[in-house]
């Protein structure tokens, strides 16, 4: 139940993080800072639910450092693209 749970939530999560940086990707300069701070958060949130299903044992720990490699890419990622943003503003 836990484990059927959990990943129901993290599925969802990640496939509103998906929509929130396709969102931002096709949204006029000024417009895009909103989508990806949200992304931002989402992904924050899935790292911690992974790292719950890997103390759990629920995952094992190569899938949980697998996903979590990518997590942590995908933040940067993120953080990064929100910076230059912020340092480039529109014109």
């Amino acid at each position: 139940r836990d484990k059927l749970g959990i990943h129901a939530e993290i599925e969802r999560i990640v496939l509103d993080t998906i929509s929130d940086i396709v969102r931002a990707s096709l949204a006029p300069r000024p417009q895009k800072t909103e989508p990806l701070e949200k992304a931002r958060v989402s992904l924050e949130v899935v790292k911690h639910l992974v790292r719950t299903e890997y103390e759990m044992k629920i995952i094992e720990q190569k899938a949980y450092i697998r996903i979590e490699s990518l997590l942590v890419e995908a933040s940067k990622m993120t953080n990064g693209w929100i910076k230059y943003l912020a340092q480039n503003p529109a014109k």
